[in-house]
């Protein structure tokens, strides 16, 4: 468990990190119960193990937000990200309106785009 939340800097100096972004999670998937009933029986879903990039609207001003998330199904905020320009967020949140989960929205190509080149990750 991290003590802080953790700046850019130190993110892009941690490759166990950047190898394991999972950049298609969407926040309604952290949500998710791990076993449902169904029609069919019952319905496992594997367990989300990795960091997630996504926007915390609870605010007046959104913020991106990297979350750790393990297979045991703990999830802690690792960092905010202040140096993103703020209507690269609004813009991502207008795209994803849709997508919104408890006030968390998804990143969008833009935004991804701007992580990958900051923390110095290939593009994808």
């Amino acid at each position: 468990m991290y003590q802080r939340v953790l700046s850019l800097q130190e993110i892009k100096d941690e490759d166990f990190v950047k190898e394991n972004i999972l950049w298609d999670v969407m926040p309604k998937d952290l949500m998710k119960p791990t076993v449902c009933l169904t029609d069919c029986g019952i319905d496992r879903r594997d367990h989300i193990r990795g960091y997630i990039f996504y926007i915390d609207a609870v605010e007046d001003k959104p913020v991106l937000s990297l979350m750790r998330h393990t297979a045991a199904g703990y999830a802690e905020t690792l960092a905010q990200i202040d140096e993103i320009p703020e209507e690269m967020l609004l813009e991502a949140i207008e795209e994803n309106r849709d997508k919104e989960h408890f006030r968390m929205y998804p990143i969008n190509q833009r935004v991804k785009g701007w992580l990958e080149e900051a923390l110095g990750i290939k593009r994808s």
